[in-house]
């Protein structure tokens, strides 16, 4: 089992199309592409998000507390089988600052260490205190699978390796029905007129000629959750179901 730790300032900016061909064109230049882009471009990112049965984690999100937490199952490719590899990932948001813890091991071991408690033996003191933590999480919060949330994804990375991170996430889909990766990959569209969800991850400051390019471009930060997106949507369609006709 790899565990990584993550800690990083998130920024977040919504784009048109037009914006993220030009912007994307100007950082070909300046940093590198994720390796896994370097093939095709852009790569898959599939998702289950867990909570309890009335929402409590998202709703609390939703609040902007100083501190807030969220786990969710991830994989970068269609598992087939329970022998193939997921993550599941604990992310936490304190003051702003996001740190993300992250273990790796197979979708078998992470549906019973999530439905029946029993986590994967660690190789490592550093992978016993992370398992430690998701399953205080789960001791917290009697979670179980609420959202499936896929897109695709372009990134790029500093030449220098100096934290800097740029990516792009589009055609967002979600789902709240068989929320299981066997089900497939589909959903309802979560962004309309092919808007593409464009973050900034840093260790600090953002250099000088990305803020200027960002300027020029007249593109502003915003603040934006897919999940909470997802759940604000939710209630929306809730709400018109139950207005009389």
């Amino acid at each position: 089992m790899a565990i990584k730790t993550f800690k990083r300032y998130e920024i977040k900016y919504l784009i048109g199309p037009e914006q993220f061909e030009d912007i994307k064109a100007v950082l070909s230049k300046r940093m590198v592409p994720d390796k896994f882009c370097r093939n095709t471009g852009s790569y898959m990112v599939y998702n289950i998000y867990f909570d309890t049965e009335h929402d409590d984690i998202i709703r609390r999100s939703l609040d902007k507390p100083y501190y807030k937490e969220k786990l969710r199952m991830r994989s970068y490719t269609m598992p087939a089988s329970g022998a193939d590899t997921v993550f599941l990932e604990l992310k936490r948001k304190i003051g702003g600052i996001v740190a993300k813890r992250r273990a790796k091991m197979t979708l078998f071991d992470a549906k019973s260490f999530i439905e029946n408690g029993i986590a994967p033996k660690p190789d490592s003191y550093v992978d016993g205190q992370v398992l430690a933590e998701i399953a205080d999480f789960l001791y917290r919060h009697p979670a179980k699978p609420k959202v499936f949330i896929s897109y695709e994804r372009t990134a790029f990375s500093q030449k220098d390796h100096s934290g800097l991170r740029v990516s792009f996430d589009r055609n967002i889909l979600t789902r709240r029905d068989h929320v299981d990766f066997s089900c497939g990959d589909y959903g309802a569209e979560l962004l309309t007129d092919d808007r593409v969800l464009m973050e900034i991850k840093c260790d600090g400051h953002i250099p000088l000629w990305l803020c200027s390019l960002l300027s020029e471009m007249k593109i502003y930060k915003t603040n934006f959750s897919k999940y909470g997106t997802e759940y604000q949507s939710f209630l929306r369609k809730k709400l018109y179901a139950k207005k009389p006709a």
